[in-house]
């Protein structure tokens, strides 16, 4: 019998239990066996956590010189180097991501703190032309204090670096909550922060569920800005939160993600860019390209290619160097998949492939790569996020008919187009509501790239020059440099 692991939460820089002694038993996705338990927190957990952020933001961090504070990032930066795999390790168990791509992804994202760490003694003020004699006007930006990052389970180190990097930079404190439903990543990475050298309290990683712990980190008082990744459901909830403490809020929320193929795209990239957007992650991915438009002239042609390679994608142990494609995160992802699927086909829509539980779904949560044709975008599986391999496809006739179908969802995250037309390329990129467009490619991330949604898929850019503007507050201070009194102090002006 495995020993089930414990882990404590980083708080203060120290290793603690939740007050209450609660603890939330974390599965293995492959086996659906418990694995690790970690602290249930209070609210007073929270409260502790806040206010050792809120103590190390007024005493250190926010005092320390930029280029002392990209040090310690930079030296985050090499331990995570040093230790991807050990962390791949940890996040293929705790999500069920095979490990080619969790170790890739730990090591990867390195680069974010290097880059932050660049540009923490950057970000510069103005002098203000006045049109006032004798007065001189600057702008400064200062940190805003308390950051509350929300993580989802999905992406987590990628997802925490692009609040954490920027964030420390700008001199900020932060309180990490990760996901109940895979929180160990985020603990082991707590100990690479305890070893960077960074002063205690500055980071905090909390873990509990959405009540009481979610909703005592994001009202708090403390709190000054939220950063949330995860559904538009929580969002809502987040968001009535903070007018408790009138906290900045950034939302990067979920994804309907359309793809359009036209007929004279380069077909086996188109295929592969296909397949990344929406197999990658066993498509548990914000930004999989869950919706798919071939123009009618290469339908049949190339839904039948896809099919093919669709059908020869290798389900198996996340941790096989062979594997493909791994198990779900949890079974209400699988229940509610099956579901979208059994009133699509209701109404109408046709498996190509897949479509059923795997023969090995009794060892974990296993789905294949599925591929349903859709009468139209308004049938389940081509309407809402499902979190999971399920593409659906549909056709269309002409670019104006392409733009409009792939507008026509409440969400707007993402979006790809398959087309040799450079000037095709350009237009749509340009019509279409979604906060990232990929050409030609799909599924991409980098340091320098900023990526966010508009509509229901939220608001705020992550990564990239200008977020770390949004870890900042803009001071305002006027010199006088005359001699002499004002003229009128009952005046304004």
């Amino acid at each position: 019998m495995t020993k089930i692991q414990k882990f404590k939460m980083f708080i203060d820089g120290q290793w603690v239990d939740s007050e209450s002694n609660k603890v939330i038993e974390t599965l293995n996705p492959e086996n659906n066996k418990v694995w690790a338990t970690v602290p249930e927190a209070s609210s007073k957990d929270v409260d502790k956590a806040v206010r050792a952020a809120q103590n190390a933001f007024e005493k250190s961090w926010a005092n320390l010189h930029p280029r002392d504070r990209a040090k310690h990032l930079r030296s985050l930066a090499n331990l995570l180097r040093d230790n991807a795999e050990h962390l791949g390790t940890i996040e293929t168990k705790d999500t069920g991501k095979i490990f080619r791509e969790t170790k890739t992804q730990a090591k990867y994202i390195a680069e974010y703190y290097d880059y932050f760490a660049g540009l923490a003694d950057k970000v510069e003020g103005t002098v203000v032309p006045i049109d006032k004699p004798d007065l001189q006007v600057t702008t400064t930006r200062i940190p805003i204090g308390v950051v509350a990052a929300i993580i989802p389970w999905n992406s987590q180190m990628l997802l925490t670096a692009v609040k954490l990097a920027p964030a420390l930079a700008m001199g900020n404190t932060v309180v990490i909550k990760a996901s109940e439903l895979a929180p160990v990543t985020l603990l082991e990475f707590a100990k690479l922060i305890e070893k960077s050298g960074i002063p205690k309290g500055v980071v905090n990683v909390i873990t509990g569920l959405g009540e009481p712990c979610g909703k005592a980190l994001t009202s708090h008082d403390l709190v000054e800005r939220i950063a949330f990744t995860g559904g538009p459901e929580t969002a809502k909830h987040i968001v009535k939160n903070s007018a408790e403490n009138l906290s900045q809020v950034s939302l990067e929320l979920g994804g309907k993600s359309p793809v359009v193929v036209f007929d004279d795209a380069e077909q086996e990239n188109a295929l592969n860019g296909i397949t990344a957007g929406i197999f990658g992650a066993s498509g548990q991915s914000c930004i999989a390209g869950s919706r798919l438009y071939i123009h009618s002239k290469i339908y049949d042609e190339f839904l039948d290619k896809l099919v093919t390679k669709a059908k020869k994608i290798k389900l198996g142990s996340p941790m096989s160097k062979d594997t493909q494609m791994g198990p779900l995160n949890s079974f209400k992802q699988l229940e509610n998949i099956e579901k979208n699927i059994k009133a699509t086909v209701e109404q109408g829509g046709k498996i190509r492939c897949g479509g059923e539980r795997s023969s090995i779904s009794n060892k974990g949560y296993y789905f294949p790569a599925t591929i349903i044709e859709c009468k139209n975008h308004n049938l389940p599986t081509a309407e809402n996020e499902l979190f999971g391999p399920v593409l659906s496809v549909m056709k269309f006739d002409n670019e104006k008919d392409a733009i409009k179908k792939m507008n026509d969802n409440k969400y707007g995250l993402s979006s790809g187009v398959y087309t040799a037309n450079l000037g095709r390329g350009i237009r749509i990129s340009k019509a279409v509501r979604a906060g990232i467009v990929f050409v030609n490619t799909y599924r991409l991330i980098s340091p320098m790239a900023p990526f966010g949604g508009i509509k229901d898929s939220g608001y705020g850019k992550e990564a990239g020059i200008e977020s770390i503007k949004e870890y900042t507050r803009i001071k305002t201070t006027w010199y006088n440099s005359s001699d002499k009194p004002m003229t009128d102090p009952f005046t304004m002006g």
